[in-house]
């Protein structure tokens, strides 16, 4: 049973929690964002797998999961990007932010993301219990679709996006 962090909006531990529980109740709990992109600069989604308990079948940041008990929060985001995308790559914290959205199926993230970011150029070997899909994708074209089909993606996603490409992209590479 994979449990998550709960965290005060200090991001203090304050215990944890079954993660589907968790997203039930709605608590607060510490998460992790991924965002990989290679060296034309474009990022690496992922489309959810459709056995997903939510946001399943919608494109997303590269990785995105939940840190376990006592680990290090980029320790977490680079062991789910190898478990979800078979990648290995240096990753660096940009930041971190709180966020709630009511999901489907009466969920509720409440989450203190921490987001990282890293370059990498080789095609993925996804977990297909996570991913249905991945691809590499040109941020302008990827912002045009987004603003086209907002229900393509999930809530996070569209958070994070413009604050990675406009204050993060170019001062870490």
């Amino acid at each position: 049973m994979e449990k998550v962090i709960l965290v005060n909006n200090k991001d203090v531990e304050t215990g944890s929690m079954e993660k589907l529980e968790a997203h039930k109740s709605g608590l607060l709990h510490r998460a992790i964002s991924v965002f990989i992109f290679n060296d034309q600069n474009e990022l690496l989604l992922q489309k959810r797998a459709l056995n997903k308990y939510h946001s399943a079948g919608l494109w997303t940041n590269t990785c995105c999961s939940h840190p376990r008990a006592g680990e290090d929060t980029k320790a977490a985001a680079s062991r789910r990007l190898q478990e979800e995308m078979g990648l290995n790559t240096d990753l660096k914290w940009c930041f971190s932010f709180h966020y709630k959205a009511e999901l489907e199926n009466g969920l509720t993230e409440n989450e203190l993301d921490h987001v990282f970011i890293g370059k990498h150029n080789e095609a993925p070997i996804p977990n297909a219990e996570e991913v249905s899909e991945w691809k590499y994708i040109n941020l302008d074209v990827l912002k045009s679709d987004i603003n086209s089909n907002p229900e393509d993606y999930t809530f996070w996603f569209k958070l994070i996006l413009d604050r990675v490409a406009t204050q993060y992209l170019e001062k870490a590479y």
